[in-house]
């Protein structure tokens, strides 16, 4: 029995049982995230968690021997986060699923393991909503959103996950279990090291456990959905109508996007239309009408070749839908290189006109979707991974698309996290100095630096 062998005993005596996987084929499924990084290395074996206990034994037992630890959440995220390292642990958080809710406080207490829509459904029964909503909600975990700091569709209004993490239990990497925050809306006991760990991306501990703030039930929404000839007449009403309120959802796709939706959902999109804009109102009462009107007629004003808005609360869903099926709707196209970078809303156009004109120069299909209202760009790049000289040419527009977005006044990610796959691009934006900074904090937390190596920095 060799060194590694009986070391994993003594992690599979100090965990729940069958928490520890290392079956090769089991463990094939933990090598990678949605980013599907083709440098992701194979695990020695995968720890499933189920309590905050087992999370703590197993970096105890990693710290002791300096293996590195890969927090897992529901593998969906797009940059590369989970990537799994030779020779590590993959830490997974699926089996933690416990949630409690707290009507009175509007708060929940829910474990990392719960995805986005259970968390929405379990408050929803007691008439509350935990507002954040990636497109993925369906398939991506709380705790995976509390580490990258998820966004979603209705960030324009009600902001992204940090804004509804009131308290966390986390795990540091030596073991120790801490406390921080709790269910209070006002709090300003210490340093705010609960914003610390939200998109931290597993590089400074593992977060076993949130309090999540709440808000009542949404109001019935109104929608308003909106074609484009060109790219230009859509970012002029995206500007338009930020400018003149605060809509409750604001996307965009272009022509690629619309296209492929349509081959799948054949909804009667307008496959001529340049882009399509899927505008939300959820003000009080009549206001959402009042609303709606005011955003149909701004579009018409920029151009719109075709606007329409509806009250009924199917057919609004119906497009936003449409929306949140892009992704997988332009993956069937081919493989996809998944950007996120934001800029300034004043830049939007330059930034939506920049990437097109990347695509052309590389001869690659890029196509854009985005979170308009906040100026969160989802840029696809299609390629071919047979072919490497394609494959080349969408990695230098993937490059190029993050250069541009610095350039801007942008940034490289707005929801999805750094990861591996733009950490080569995090000095350009954020400096040296602040670099720095970001070295000293981590290795004061993990001066071992077993948590999530090659991650982020």
């Amino acid at each position: 029995m060799d060194d590694r062998r009986v070391d994993l005993d003594s992690l599979v005596s100090e965990v729940s049982e069958g928490a520890v996987v290392v079956d090769a084929d089991v463990m094939e499924g933990y090598r990678q995230d949605w980013a599907r990084d083709p440098e992701a290395g194979t695990p020695v074996a995968v720890v499933r968690a189920r309590s905050t206990a087992d999370v703590a034994a197993t970096l105890r037992w990693a710290q002791a021997r300096g293996v590195p630890v890969v927090p897992r959440g529901a593998g969906s995220g797009l940059s590369g986060g989970a990537t799994a390292v030779d020779g590590g642990i993959v830490l997974s958080t699926e089996l933690m699923r416990e949630i409690s809710v707290d009507p009175v406080t509007r708060t929940a207490v829910v474990q990392p393991g719960l995805l986005n829509a259970e968390v929405k459904r379990a408050v929803a029964a007691e008439g509350l909503w935990y507002p954040p909503d990636p497109s993925s909600f369906e398939m991506c975990s709380i705790g995976g959103n509390a580490a990258t700091n998820a966004g979603g569709l209705c960030c324009v209004k009600y902001g992204v996950t940090t804004d509804y993490v009131l308290g966390m239990e986390v795990v540091l990497a030596d073991g120790t279990v801490v406390r921080l925050g709790g269910p209070r809306l006002k709090d300003s006991a210490g340093l705010s090291l609960t914003k610390l760990f939200v998109g931290s991306e597993g590089t400074l501990g593992v977060i076993t456990e949130l309090t999540l703030r709440l808000l009542p039930a949404q109001p019935p929404q109104a929608t308003v959905v909106a074609g484009f000839a060109t790219l230009t007449a859509a970012t002029d009403a995206i500007l338009a109508i930020t400018s003149a309120l605060r809509p409750a959802m604001l996307e965009f796709m272009d022509t690629v996007a619309i296209n492929a939706v349509e081959d799948e959902m054949r909804m009667g999109l307008d496959r001529t239309a340049a882009a399509l804009l899927v505008a939300r109102s959820d003000a009080p009462g009549e206001y959402a009408t009042h609303e709606a009107q005011t955003m149909l007629e701004l579009c018409e004003k920029a151009g719109a070749t075709e606007v329409f808005h509806t009250a009924d609360p199917e057919e609004g869903e119906a497009f936003t839908a449409a929306r949140r099926f892009a992704i997988p709707a332009v993956e069937r196209i081919g493989s996809l290189l998944l950007e996120d970078v934001g800029v300034p809303l004043p830049r939007l156009g330059e930034l939506i006109t920049g990437v097109a004109a990347i695509g052309e120069r590389n001869d690659v299909l890029v196509s854009v979707i985005a979170h308009a209202g906040d100026g969160n760009t989802h840029p696809l790049i299609v390629h071919d991974p047979t072919d490497p000289d394609n494959t080349a040419r969408a990695h230098r527009a993937f490059g190029e698309i993050m250069d541009l977005a610095i350039t801007l006044g942008g940034t490289i990610t707005g929801e999805h996290g750094v990861g591996r796959l733009k950490k080569a691009w995090l000095p350009n934006q954020v400096g040296p100095e602040v670099m720095a900074l970001t070295r000293r904090i981590k290795d004061a937390l993990d001066p071992a630096g077993i948590l999530n190596p090659g991650a982020v920095l």
